[in-house]
């Protein structure tokens, strides 16, 4: 008996030490996709392509990039909603993911049920912009403008739901006008009919638009958001300039498939919050008119609860369809 006994101890600890080797290593073992919705070299691709290295670079394991467009970025995320909800497939969402559920009430996935908010990364200030033919040249004169001619007033975009079609929409209910929407296949065509004067006035992407403010082509009247830009600082805000509550902003953020565990959305989050945070990606962003802006799980998820009840209303009120 002392003998077996001894023989019992003293495999125990082999055993043990067989268990261990035997479990996988901790969370990341293998490489992470991030599924971005859209094509490459737009603002998700962008901030994607910034969180795959910060993870990349604190891990060691290949953070890998999956551009899957289609259907306003439904498609992309559709696919995520589907992969296993073990930490190695991610995506980005933008403002259309709070937009959808309103728009089409069959996109493939529940926003809410299906993934977990990981963090908000970025915000991008837009323009309202008119063409230099139209006698306005503040918010306030553009509200007057549009009251004297119902209906007569026409605004771009770079299609129906769009963030540039709900900003307009938003406008219109806000100022308590009526305006016409005018769609194009994508924002650049919608920019160029703005210039060409075949509408009025725009609510667009700063970066694309600002050299065209700069060399006359078009009169900037605010910034959309809640903040003056960097970019243009002496610029008012559309709510300080004469509509107050007016506020929208494009913005982007990173989820998982619901069901991930917390503590890897947790390490997830830390460090897109530590490398968000460094002035050098701050000014890396802000030279492409962004502010990174991470946030916490719960605060994203607050986040995008307040912008799919904001844009629910304004879709209803505007009857827009998804095309």
């Amino acid at each position: 008996m002392r003998n077996f006994l001894h023989v019992v101890l003293c495999v125990a600890p082999l055993c043990a030490s067989a268990v261990v080797q035997a479990q996988p290593s901790s969370y990341p073992n293998k490489p992470i996709r991030i599924i971005v919705p859209y094509v490459a070299g737009g603002p998700s691709d962008i901030f994607a392509r910034a969180v795959a290295q910060l993870l990349t670079e604190a891990w060691g394991q290949p953070a890998i990039i999956d551009n899957r467009p289609g259907a306003s970025g439904n498609v992309g995320i559709a696919v995520a909603t589907r992969a296993p909800a073990d930490g190695y497939t991610l995506t980005t969402v933008s403002i259309a993911f709070a937009v959808a559920p309103s728009l089409d009430g069959n996109i493939g996935y529940d926003p809410v049920r299906d993934l977990s908010p990981i963090s908000l990364l970025a915000t991008i200030n837009n323009l309202l912009v008119v063409h230099p033919g139209l006698p306005v040249k503040s918010v306030k004169e553009l509200i007057a403008f549009a009251k004297a001619r119902p209906g007569e007033v026409t605004f771009a975009s770079g299609g129906a739901g769009g963030a540039q079609h709900l900003a307009g929409e938003l406008f219109a209910t806000l100022a308590g006008v009526r305006m016409t929407h005018i769609p194009y296949k994508g924002s650049a065509p919608g920019l160029t009919a703005l210039i060409g004067g075949e509408t009025m006035i725009g609510f667009t992407d700063m970066l694309i638009t600002l050299p065209h403010v700069k060399s006359g082509r078009l009169r900037a009247l605010a910034v959309t958001g809640s903040q003056h830009s960097a970019l243009m600082p002496a610029l008012p805000t559309v709510a300080e300039s004469g509509l107050p509550g007016y506020s929208v902003t494009a913005w982007f953020g990173l989820l998982a498939p619901a069901g991930t565990p917390s503590d890897i959305i947790s390490r997830i989050n830390a460090e897109i919050r530590k490398g968000f945070g460094t002035p050098q990606l701050k000014e890396r962003f802000g030279a492409m008119g962004a502010d990174a802006v991470a946030t916490t799980p719960e605060q994203f998820a607050q986040f995008l609860r307040v912008e799919m009840a904001k844009w629910s209303k304004v879709v209803k009120a505007a009857g827009i369809r998804a095309e």
